[in-house]
Order: C-alpha cells, then structure tokens, then sequence
C-alpha cells in the first residue's frame, strides 16, 4: 500500500473508530452526575466542623481536670485538698470507660423508647471511622468518634460536680459506686430525654443547648440530696472551714471559663454562626453575673470579695448553658445579672435557713443557677427580645415547656439519687469515721498529702 493510498485511508478510519466510541463516550458523561448524585447522597463531614469539634472536646475534658479539681480542692480544708483531686480524676476515668462500654449506647443508642437508648451501640458496636452523627443543619454531619467523645466528656464532668456538695467528709469507694450506679440510672436517661430525638422531653420541644437540666440541675439536685443523707461536716458551723486556697479556686474557675467555651460552642456541633453567638453569650453573661454578684455583696455585707466573683463566674456559665444558642447578647446579659442575685440568696440564706452543709454550694449555684438558666431559654429565646426563635414563639407556650422539663429532670434525679445513696450507704457506707474525718481525708483516704511543711 502506498503512502498517498494510506493518507486517504486513515481520516475515514479515525472517523468510523470515533463513530464507534461516541455512544461509550455518551454513556460515560450520562453516569458522571449519577456518580456525583450517589456520593452528595451520604454526606461527608467538613474537616473544619471535625477539627472545632476536637478543640471543643478538649476544651470540655480541661474543664474537668484540672479545672474542675482545681476549683473545688482550693475551697476545701488544706487536709482534703489531694482527695477532691483524686475524687475528679478517678470519677472522670470511670466514666470514660463507662461511657464507651454502655454509656453512649444507654443516652444514643438508636432505641425508639422516650426514656432509654437502648442496647444497639454497647461497647461501641457500629460507631466507626465511617459512621456519621447529625448536626443541626440538614445534610452537615461530623465523625460520629468525635460525637460520641464530645458527650463523653460531659457525661465525666457532670457527677464529678456533685462532689463539692458532701466533699470532706464522704468515703472515697463510696464516692465511685455512686457514680457508677447514679450515670446508669439517673444521667444517661436524663440525656437521652433531653437530647436524643426520641426523648421525651426533646419530643416536648424543651430547649437545652448545652446542659441546664443534664448538667447543671441534674447535679445541683443530686448534690443537695447527697449533703443531705451524708450529714454535716464533723464540727459544721463551730469549726473554721473557710475555703484554703482561694488562689486556686480563682485559677480553678478561670479554667472552668476557658473551657466553658468547648461545652456551649461545641454543643452547636459545627463551626458556623450559632457557635460564634454561644461563643459571645459564654462572654458577656458571665461577666454580668461576676458583676451582680459583687454588687450584691457589697451592699448585703459591705465588701465584694474573690470567693464571691469566683461564684458570679460560675453561676453566669451555668445560667447561660441552656441559653447559649437561641437568646441574643443582652438576653444573656441579663440571664448574668438576675443568676447571681438568686443564687447568692440561696447560699447565703436559704442554706443557713434549712441548715444542710453543701460544702462548694453545688445547689445553691448549679442547681438553682441551671433552674434559671432554664426557665429564662423560655423567655429570652422570643425574637422580640432577641434570641433566635421562630417568628411564632410563644414566650408562654415555652416558658411552661420549660418548666415542664425542670421538673421531670428535679423528680427523676431527686427520687433516683436518694435511692442510690440509701443503696451505697447499706453496700460501703457514705461517710468516713469521724477520726477519719479530723485527721483530713488526704491522709486517710489516700495516705498522702497535698502539702508537706
């Protein structure tokens, strides 16, 4: 064949081969969207929203130790320092085992039940690198690893803040076997009723952004029901039992605002808007409650004092968990303002009234605190008074939703912590010896000390 034969040859046979290819070629370019359609179908998550929500994690476990320890020990007896330390660490470590084995399963397992999770993720059964967990906005998910740990962390801080309530006096077995039982009975059905889409009290439209009734009025009752069956302090209200430290209980506090900025931000589950506003209320309502409650000292005792700003502090952060996503910058403002006037009542009058020994005031301040908290949500969240409701929010339809929620979550917690108290105290007993007691729990706990001359 001559070259000038093959020259005329080859157009005709590109020609027919590309004729050939075009309906391969069509096909591929039909599949390409339906491909495209499939992987859109099974969001991915955002390595932004995973990689706030690590920070957010941390931030809340930083919270617990050293926060937390830090907090609570400085306002203790020198002699009980090193066991309120121990007690948070070891409750946090329980609780992180706790979690993983039956814990998440119990408040998240996937379970149709208004009260319960169910059995389906124990020991983390189907939660992989791959699984997913919902956020607020249709179509955005994030690891569900870095879920199941976010909650994790909260479900580790909550029972550790009902020991300020009894702490110098109560036994350190006794201190883990409650807790062991009261996150099985008490916590994990109270998550699941707040937070999971088939819980009850979700199901009621209750708000709860970041723990007003899970947190912060679940451990301010059971902390009341605890210093109420443990008993006084050996010497309550005839000894001087002023905080020892009140160096560390500011760094402990100051902690505890740091990272209260994970705990309200994260609990928005993405790195968007709604984390920024929880972000600015975590702010400025804290600041407004240190304010009141120096205002109030000031006029009811004629000085403001560091253990009272401390108090401020953590009563504004408490008062703000519920509300830090849905009311506006002046609606938590004033959340600050009115929290510490009402929880200084109860610490300082309502506790010598009834006369019951909350050692760090966990329900005068968390309870009482979170009881605003909550209750405000239902006000504060109305778009007439700048929070992020719907156009139709009712202030009164919420309010009494509200309500609703707190008391469910004051009789669940109350009635179970008293019986699990009562079953403690028959199993190890609740308190140490009053030789025990004298001596400083430090050393007869734990045979050390915090502190050596």
């Amino acid at each position: 064949m001559s070259a000038f034969t093959l020259i005329r040859i080859l157009p005709r046979a590109a020609a027919a081969a590309a004729a050939l290819l075009a309906p391969v070629a069509a096909f591929a370019q039909e599949t390409a969207p339906a491909a495209t359609q499939a992987t859109a179908a099974a969001p991915v998550p955002d390595k932004a929203d995973t990689a706030f929500m690590f920070l957010a994690t941390l931030l809340v476990f930083f919270m617990l130790i050293p926060g937390l320890a830090l907090f609570y020990g400085g306002l203790v007896r020198a002699k009980n320092m090193l066991s309120v330390l121990m007690q948070c660490t070891v409750i946090g470590a329980v609780m992180m085992i706790v979690w993983v084995t039956y814990g998440y399963s119990f408040a998240f397992g996937g379970s149709t039940s208004a009260y319960f999770g169910g059995f389906a993720k124990v020991f983390l059964t189907g939660v992989t690198v791959e699984s997913t967990a919902a956020t607020f906005t249709d179509g955005v998910v994030i690891p569900e690893y870095i879920f199941m740990l976010f909650q994790m962390t909260f479900a580790a801080l909550t029972p550790a803040l009902i020991v300020g309530a009894f702490a110098e006096r109560i036994k350190f077995s006794a201190v883990i076997l409650f807790t062991l039982l009261w996150s099985t009975f008490v916590y994990f059905p109270i998550a699941h009723m707040v937070w999971d889409g088939n819980g009850l009290i979700f199901k009621m439209g209750a708000l709860d952004f970041a723990g007003g009734t899970v947190v912060h009025i679940n451990a301010g009752v059971a902390g009341l029901i605890g210093a109420i069956m443990v008993g006084k302090r050996t010497g309550f209200g005839k000894d001087m039992m002023a905080p020892h430290s009140m160096t560390l209980t500011l760094v402990g506090a100051a902690m505890l605002w740091f990272g209260w900025f994970g705990f309200n931000a994260g609990s928005n589950l993405e790195a968007s808007g709604g984390a920024v506003l929880a972000t600015v209320n975590t702010f400025v309502a804290t600041a407004a409650a240190i304010l009141a409650w120096s205002v109030v000292e000031t006029f009811t005792r004629g000085k403001a004092s560091l253990l009272g700003a401390a108090s401020g502090m953590i009563a504004g952060l408490v008062a703000v968990t519920p509300a830090a996503g849905s009311v506006g910058p002046f609606g938590a403002i004033v959340l600050g303002l009115i929290v510490s006037p009402v929880c200084y009542f109860f610490v300082a009058v309502v506790k010598n009234k009834f006369g019951y020994d909350d050692t760090a005031d966990v329900f005068g301040v968390h309870g009482i605190g979170g009881l605003i908290g909550a209750l405000g949500t239902g006000i504060f969240t109305a778009p007439s008074l700048g929070g992020t409701g719907a156009a139709d929010f009712s202030i009164a339809s919420q309010f009494t939703t509200q309500l609703t929620a707190v008391v469910i979550t004051i009789a669940w917690c109350a009635v179970g912590s008293a019986i699990l108290y009562k079953i403690v105290d028959m199993i190890v007993g609740l308190r140490v010896s009053v030789e025990a007691e004298r001596e400083g729990l430090d050393l007869s706990s734990h045979g050390e000390a915090a502190y050596h001359a």
